[in-house]
């Protein structure tokens, strides 16, 4: 299982402290999504053996329109594992679920919507959507209630549809992450199984598993491979579906 975190300096506590606190929680891996302006500059691969867990390099598109979004996702897909778009926003949504080359749209709820058509579009093109459990976590009254609300929605479609989807706390400090126990116990609230909310977990690290074997697959030399961004980052409709 793996937790998507944003680090310093897009969050309080560094990529090592996310990792050391990532292992003792249990979880195998940790995908540092940091936003594309406020990128880290840790070497991931040696906290990743200081601690003895998976750490990917991925990021977090935010944009202000789909086409500014358009170019930020060709820039960074030959350069990161993960690619994520920053949702919320009806407009953002839509873009970000009818592109293969983006691998998770983020927090589709949160100030904005998610209907069946972008339910179809995600299922089609093999596009992650994520559970955000922060809001859930850490609000309290009304935005709480309304937070699971939205999930609640979000679970019917995925299932409705057979959406790909991941599960993250997305937590910005070390103090934010959560046990995958935890996050059985809020996903049970939004009406998941356990089992469904390990596979929302597992699928960061089947996403970036399947992403490294495509880019070693299309490798010819440094700067070169085979194939559009679409063919070896395309469509993925086959696995990695809702329960």
């Amino acid at each position: 299982m793996y937790e998507a975190v944003h680090a310093r300096p897009d969050g309080e506590s560094t990529v090592a402290r996310h990792a050391l606190t990532a292992a003792d929680y249990g979880f195998d891996g940790l995908v540092v999504r940091n936003h594309g302006d406020s990128d880290h500059d840790a070497d991931l691969t040696a906290v990743g053996e200081r601690y003895d867990i998976d750490v990917v390099d991925a990021v977090e598109v935010r944009a202000s329109d789909p086409a500014q979004a358009s170019g930020y996702v060709g820039n960074y897909r030959p350069e990161r594992t993960l690619v994520c778009v920053h949702g919320g926003d009806e407009a953002t949504n839509r873009f970000a679920v009818e592109r293969p080359a983006v691998d998770v749209l983020t927090h589709p709820m949160d100030g904005g919507d998610f209907n069946h058509v972008l339910a179809k579009a995600a299922a089609e093109n093999g596009v992650r959507v994520e559970f955000a459990l922060g809001r859930v976590l850490r609000e309290q009254g009304g935005t709480r209630v309304r937070a699971v609300g939205d999930l609640r929605k979000l679970r019917e479609l995925v299932e409705q549809y057979d959406v790909p989807y991941v599960v993250s706390a997305d937590p910005r400090s070390h103090l934010q992450l959560r046990a995958p126990r935890e996050l059985r116990a809020v996903g049970s609230a939004v009406g998941f199984t356990p089992a469904a909310i390990d596979r929302g977990l597992a699928e960061w690290g089947r996403l970036a598993a399947r992403n490294r074997e495509r880019g070693a697959d299309a490798f010819v030399e440094p700067g070169v491979r085979e194939g559009t961004y679409e063919e070896t980052f395309g469509r993925d409709s086959e696995d990695g579906r809702g329960e």
